[in-house]
């Protein structure tokens, strides 16, 4: 057993890392780089002898692949053409020189160089005969693959053959013929000759069976086609007799409409099997059967499924974003999340419809944005609202066997979409119902399932339909009622309710021109001031979104219609002054701040579903025998939120300075006004705190001051929800100091910047802090200036002793 007497050299090569293909010595190959590693590298090589080393990377999908994610078997390669081309990238033409194996890194930065040892073909002497025998399998299989395929040149054939040397043949065959990555890297990392050939053999061997079941396929395909070819003739033939014999009712004329039908619906393999033989029964069944209704109406359906029909997705992001600006002000999370889309889809050129769910509350544009969406993503639009549904059978289909059975919503919105990939909004999913027909919601659970949907099954097509490429979006005014399992399969974005700002200008930019056209007024006929539209917003609305707003404005529109027709006046202004002429007296007022500061009485923040709003706790200490009394219509969870604040004040009795039996000797009630509004929800935990505090020490709470948070016995304050909200309704009543717990400093990131740069927030993680802050008393202000009280990492005021926000918030 002898080596070839070659030296083996050492090199040290610059590294280009090949994706999804694998390159052998003898060969000469012309590719494109784009990577600026691999650029360098080229230039590198270029400037130290034309030589490089090529090996392929485990994972072709890896933009920048670490050294683990290399093979180390590759081939030394010499640079015969190198070309810039446009776009920053190069055109390079390399001939294989010799195998090699990476012994270490040299360089990883802006490039990698790597050690390579040469590695020579091992031949066996004694394996001489062997190999002699195996290469002249190896040609008569290839002569027999090359028969098969037509993607190799003769000129190659011809030049493989006459080359004796076994190893240059078997590198040169391993390289063209088709094979996966990992087969081919084994090719290249086996160093014995014998074994190469081996592997080479069996692998032509699999390629050539391969290939020969799909000659054999493609002969089946053409001999189908060629019988029905000539079914068409026949019928066409039969067509003919029958309009001479004036028989065209019959059956067998309803059947061949119904061919032509299936033939222009272009149906995949497995559909257009069903539909034909539902077609064969209807072809032997009397005309006037009942069961051919019923497969009438089953074929109408296939038919009228768009199988094979796509839309082709607007993959220019500037005009995405630019359409989504154009429908809809603000809404920035979602429009990014939009464009995000279809970054990923451009890149990957292949992605499964994600399932989107917004959820906010009524009028915030849940089911307008998804218009936007498709519209944006040049996709058709399909809306199927969920709310009231019931029966399982709306998502699924009846069976065919039940009278009136039709297929469910889901193949219904596939049919009006006339596509297999529109943009699909099930409205209102937190509405769905269950009784003993079913249950809906579980029904949905495959069709919003990305590693299912590809296969849906509805009951009454009875046929696999593909949803993958659907984008489905849901929407919900609320998480609470939608059942775990399928919120998991959901990406919930949040739409919280506008700004004052934010429904001024949505006012001003899309609402007023709306109505102004619906209504048939012209521009120059009627002009509604900004004032005007503000006021609507304050005092005649109270919602998170603008539907209401554009009610109103609706309702200015119509009345000056009115006016304009009667001849009164020709054009008509509207403004804060003479509001009240078309809309009538104010409907809505908002607490404001109080003129002095209180003692026993504390404003707090809440979450409502038609946005937030202020919510004034006032407490009072009487004689008595230590009870506690709750009013207000105050649900379970504040009732318990103001009894873990008693406990937590009654802990602290040292500090406060109380005499530990003065709750045995009083009688606290504990109130919150407008006691026919419900409330309820544990985020005035310290709002009640504060209150009480004030009203047993007597000292008064600021009154430009409201606060939100959760509160435990142990004083420490809990992260709330809907903070947005409850800033806005701060700010409406003239407050300009929030404390917010600790833990809600990231939730600041999604307050305008106009509402932060008005308002101070300070945030707490315990009562210490708010007691401090809220209550007026001199002794505290530099303390709680100095340790107590922290600002979010926003754009907000930074407060400090000196600071003249603080002079002017709590006096010196």
């Amino acid at each position: 057993m002898a080596e070839n007497a070659k030296m083996i050299k050492k090199y040290i090569l610059p590294l280009l890392p090949l994706r999804g293909v694998v390159m052998f010595p003898y060969v000469t190959m012309p590719f494109d780089v784009g990577r600026e590693s691999s650029i360098k590298a080229l230039e590198e090589a270029m400037n130290s002898g034309q030589y490089v080393f090529l090996a392929t990377q485990k994972d072709s999908n890896e933009e920048f692949p670490m050294d683990k994610g290399i093979y180390k078997v590759g081939t030394v390669c010499k640079i015969k053409q190198m070309i810039k081309m446009p776009e920053d990238s190069v055109r390079v033409m390399v001939e294989g020189v010799s195998r090699g194996q990476i012994t270490g890194f040299t360089q990883s930065e802006p490039f990698y160089m790597v050690e390579v040892l040469e590695k020579l073909s091992k031949e066996k002497e004694e394996d001489k005969n062997t190999i002699e025998a195996l290469k002249r399998i190896i040609i008569t299989e290839f002569k027999k693959y090359l028969k098969l395929t037509d993607k190799i040149a003769p000129e190659f054939v011809i030049n493989s053959m006459m080359d004796e040397k076994s190893d240059k043949l078997c590198d040169i065959i391993a390289f063209n013929i088709f094979m996966n990555l990992e087969n081919k890297q084994m090719i290249l990392s086996e160093f014995d000759i014998t074994e190469r050939m081996k592997s080479l053999q069996e692998l032509i061997s699999e390629e050539i069976d391969i290939l020969t079941i799909e000659k054999d396929l493609s002969i089946k395909v053409k001999t189908h086609m060629d019988q029905l070819q000539k079914e068409y003739f026949l019928r066409e033939q039969i067509k003919v007799i029958q309009n001479e014999l004036g028989d065209k009712d019959s059956i067998i004329a309803e059947v061949e409409e119904y061919t032509d039908k299936l033939y222009k619906a272009c149906l995949p393999e497995g559909i257009d099997e069903k539909a034909r033989k539902e077609l064969d029964k209807l072809s032997k069944m009397a005309s006037n059967s009942p069961e051919g209704t019923v497969i009438r109406n089953y074929l109408d359906w296939i038919i009228d499924i768009p199988w094979s029909v796509t839309t082709e997705d607007n993959f220019d992001l500037e005009k995405a974003r630019r359409i989504l600006d154009e429908d809809h002000y603000g809404l920035d999370k979602i429009k990014e999340r939009i464009v995000e889309f279809l970054a990923v889809r451009k890149l990957k050129n292949s992605l499964k419809g994600p399932i989107i769910c917004f959820v906010g509350p009524p009028g915030v544009g849940k089911t307008s944005i998804a218009k936007s969406i498709s519209r944006a993503l040049g996709r058709n639009y399909v809306r199927m609202s969920l709310g009231g549904i019931k029966d399982e059978a709306e998502i699924r289909g009846h069976r065919k066997t039940y009278i009136g059975a039709m297929p469910g919503r889901i193949i219904t919105a596939l049919k009006q979409a006339k596509s297999m990939n529109p943009v699909i909004l099930l409205d209102e999913i937190d509405k769905l119902g269950s009784d003993y027909k079913g249950d809906p919601a579980s029904a949905l659970l495959e069709v919003l399932d990305g590693e299912q949907n590809f296969e849906f099954r509805d009951h009454y097509i009875e046929l696999p339909v593909d949803l993958s490429h659907v984008l489905f979006i849901t929407t919900a005014n609320s998480l609470d009622t939608i059942p775990r399992p399928l919120l998991d399969r959901m990406e919930v974005i949040e739409l919280s309710g506008y700004t004052e700002e934010e429904k001024l200008n949505i006012a001003m930019q899309y609402l007023v021109k709306k109505q102004k056209k619906e209504n048939g007024i012209k521009n120059a006929q009627l002009k509604i001031e900004e004032d005007a539209v503000r006021d609507v917003i304050n005092y005649y609305t109270r919602e998170s979104g603008v539907r209401t707003l554009e009610r109103m404005i609706g309702k200015i529109c119509r009345k000056s219609a009115a006016i304009l027709v009667s001849g009164k006046k020709k054009s008509v202004r509207v403004n804060s002054v003479n509001l009240q002429d078309y809309l009538g007296k104010k409907r809505f007022s908002y607490d404001k701040i109080f003129k002095n500061d209180q003692t026993g009485v504390a404003t707090g923040l809440a979450w409502t579903s038609v946005g937030g709003d202020t919510l004034t706790i006032e407490v009072n200490i009487m004689c008595g025998t230590g009870k506690i009394e709750l009013t207000g219509n105050l649900g379970d969870v504040m009732k318990e939120s103001a009894r873990a604040a008693i406990s937590y004040i009654r802990s602290k009795y040292n500090e406060l300075n109380i005499d530990k039996d003065y709750f045995k000797t009083v009688d606290i009630h504990i109130h919150v006004p407008e006691g026919a509004t419900p409330k309820d929800g544990p985020s005035a935990g310290i709002t009640l705190a504060t209150s009480i505090v004030s009203a047993i020490t007597g000292i008064p709470v600021r009154k430009n001051v409201a606060m939100t948070g959760e509160i435990t016995i142990r004083g420490r304050i809990l992260p709330i929800g809907g903070l947005k909200e409850k800033v806005l309704a701060a700010r409406r009543a003239g407050i300009d100091t929030v404390l917010i717990p600790a833990e809600n400093v990231k939730d600041l990131d999604e307050i305008p910047d106009n509402v932060k740069e008005s308002i101070t927030f300070i945030t707490a993680d315990n009562m210490d802090v708010v007691l401090k802050t809220a209550l007026v008393n001199q002794d505290y202000i530099k303390k709680v200036a100095h340790d107590a009280i922290t600002v979010a990492n926003v754009q907000v005021p930074v407060i400090g002793v000196d600071h003249p926000t603080i002079q002017q918030i709590y006096g010196q």
